[in-house]
């Protein structure tokens, strides 16, 4: 496969010979987005290693189930997404958000992965401050530049809902950065 192609991959992935090795080019060619996108919505680095981590285990798992009736990128999407929605709902059981003034920003600071200049953290740490679907829609919006059908697809949520949660979401961000002036 010189250009990426995800109907053959589809085909390899489906047959048990060539399964394990189509799965590792399909890590190898979905790791660094899905990084991304679970990273915008978990922040910590490490954090964002293991949901990754946990989203190919799933796939692995549940390889042979996958119908086809998406793309495979929406379907590791939707994975990525309630693996990371699953994470912060269990780091917020596990600690009391926003115990520290600053948190989200703190932990970007002494994170090395994150270079950034300060209006980014800023804008990190408003993105944080959201309620975790609210967050996973805007960085999906804005990071990844999805379209609403595609997020509708992921989240399993209407395109309306999706809009309003985007609206509250920059809403707030904005409301954020109004408070820093």
């Amino acid at each position: 496969m010189n250009a990426f192609d995800e109907s053959a991959l589809l085909v390899k992935l489906k047959d048990p010979s060539t399964r394990r090795k189509a799965f590792e080019m399909m890590v190898n060619h979905y790791s660094r987005t899905l990084y991304w996108q679970i990273r915008h919505i978990v922040v910590d680095h490490d954090d964002a290693d293991d949901v990754l981590q946990n989203t190919f285990l799933k796939a692995w798992n549940n390889i042979e189930s996958f119908r086809g009736d998406s793309k495979l990128t929406t379907w590791l999407y939707k994975i990525a997404y309630n693996e990371s929605i699953t994470f912060l709902k269990q780091k917020k059981e596990a600690i009391s958000i926003d115990t520290e003034e600053g948190g989200a920003a703190n932990q970007l600071e002494s994170d090395e992965f994150f270079d950034g200049d300060e209006t980014q953290k800023l804008l990190q740490e408003a993105i944080s401050s959201l309620p975790a679907k609210q967050k996973a829609v805007f960085t999906m919006k804005y990071y990844e530049e999805m379209k609403y059908e595609e997020i509708s697809e992921v989240t399993g949520t209407s395109i309306g809902a999706l809009k309003a949660s985007y609206h509250l979401a920059v809403e707030k961000i904005t409301k954020f950065f109004r408070s820093k002036e």
